[in-house]
């Protein structure tokens, strides 16, 4: 990073953007990236702006400058969808979203001619599927994942569709949002353009409520209702892709549909899957020995390699499931043409945090920017959101209450713990 000296417009962005739980790992390559998403002045502008959601009211006074010039300028990085903007009660409010899931993707989910795609995916190649920092530390970075496995409702048993949660359900999130938006696959169309991709659907990413009313109103997702969705889910699942959404239960912002060999999470999982970097739904798939006819369909149908064949004492070979790494989507449950294999209850309890704001809030503890979650100071004092990130470290576990403590370093936090802890 020898051109980007002191404090540089491209530098402050970078720091900007490393202030949230999921961020952007420096080097030469995410330098161009921003360079090429971004003017020096919009870098320099977006380097002040909020972590949390923002009026143009204080975009204007952390800028210095009038609200009329501060709207314009947010409108036109929204409509690049490098900004979110939504409605909240009636008040307008914009939002700069993390790099992933976020404005990264939100570049490549449609096709456009105002910036160079090939390079920019090039560039996308570069520093997720080579450098790997990135997608280290946004996988791997905290013991609470940023996405999570959705089962495929279609090869549930009776008794496992009757006990599983409305969260677990993808339908469900899809009956549920109140817009609905479907774009292109971001990962497909990055390995398009290095020559990588596989044939699955494009047209297949799912986004929801807030988020998919913005990229639908800047063109960058096409709004659809719950039917279309539902029918482009069970394309899908006869697809053997994987859903892989937002890890929380209310108010999921997105949904991709994954293939193996293209989407970072699944890439992820086949490289680190003993890490679990994904969470994985609370099923585990178990073969019927006395059917299973070793056809290897199973073994091939995996997005993740975590089917193998293996050779017993008696030489005689059988198909094996590495459960330590299985994420427990149901593809092979699916593909078996004897119904040999089948889903049960995984034992051990998941977790899943009850909205983004309990996801970042835990990330960010893990991760040790809680302060940074905080005392946002571009924010100038937003007393409504830094009391939903207090609320949500009240109502956590002993050990990460004493873990934001320690962060924080605050009398004022520590005397509130304890009087709510008692």
């Amino acid at each position: 990073m020898g051109h980007i000296t002191g404090k540089s417009a491209y530098k402050k962005l970078e720091e900007r953007l490393n202030r949230f739980p999921q961020g952007a790992p420096p080097s030469e390559t995410l330098y161009k990236i921003l360079m090429m998403l971004f003017s020096e002045k919009e870098a320099e502008l977006v380097a002040q702006l909020p972590i949390k959601p923002f009026t143009i009211k204080t975009a204007s006074r952390v800028w210095k400058t009038n609200e009329t010039t501060a709207a314009k300028v947010l409108e036109e990085l929204a409509s690049r969808a490098i900004l979110l903007d939504m409605d909240n009660n009636g008040t307008k409010q914009y939002m700069l979203p993390p790099p992933m899931a976020g404005f990264f993707e939100f570049s490549l989910m449609r096709t456009r001619k105002d910036i160079d795609q090939k390079l920019l995916a090039e560039l996308y190649y570069q520093y997720l599927n080579v450098e790997e920092d990135f997608i280290k530390d946004l996988f791997l970075g905290s013991e609470t994942r940023l996405g999570r496995i959705f089962v495929q409702e279609a090869v549930l048993s009776k008794d496992n569709a009757v006990h599983i949660l409305d969260f677990e359900r993808a339908s469900h999130i899809i009956k549920s949002s109140e817009h609905i938006a479907i774009s292109m696959c971001y990962c497909r169309h990055k390995m398009q353009h290095v020559g990588k991709a596989c044939d699955a659907p494009m047209d297949i990413c799912m986004t929801f409520n807030n988020t998919a009313a913005s990229l639908t109103k800047h063109n960058y997702a096409r709004k659809v209702d719950a039917s279309e969705c539902i029918e482009l889910l069970y394309q899908a699942y006869e697809n053997n892709l994987v859903q892989c959404g937002e890890n929380v239960r209310e108010n999921v912002t997105f949904i991709c549909n994954c293939c193996g060999c293209c989407c970072e999470g699944m890439v992820a999982a086949r490289k680190f899957g003993n890490l679990h970097p994904v969470q994985t739904t609370h099923f585990i798939p178990e073969i019927k020995e006395e059917t299973c006819s070793s056809c290897s369909i199973c073994i091939k149908a995996c997005p993740i390699g975590a089917i193998d064949e293996v050779t017993e004492e008696n030489n005689n070979k059988k198909v094996d499931i590495n459960k330590g790494i299985c994420l427990g989507c149901g593809v092979c449950v699916r593909a078996c043409p004897k119904k040999s294999i089948y889903l049960k209850r995984r034992k051990q309890e998941i977790i899943t945090p009850v909205n983004s704001v309990h996801r970042s809030v835990l990330m960010a503890i893990e991760k040790g920017k809680l302060q940074d979650l905080i005392f946002d100071n571009q924010a100038l004092g937003s007393h409504r959101a830094m009391a939903a990130v207090l609320s949500v470290i009240l109502k956590l576990p002993p050990a990460k209450k004493a873990m934001a403590s320690k962060q924080m370093k605050s009398v004022y936090l520590e005397k509130l713990i304890s009087r709510f802890s008692n």
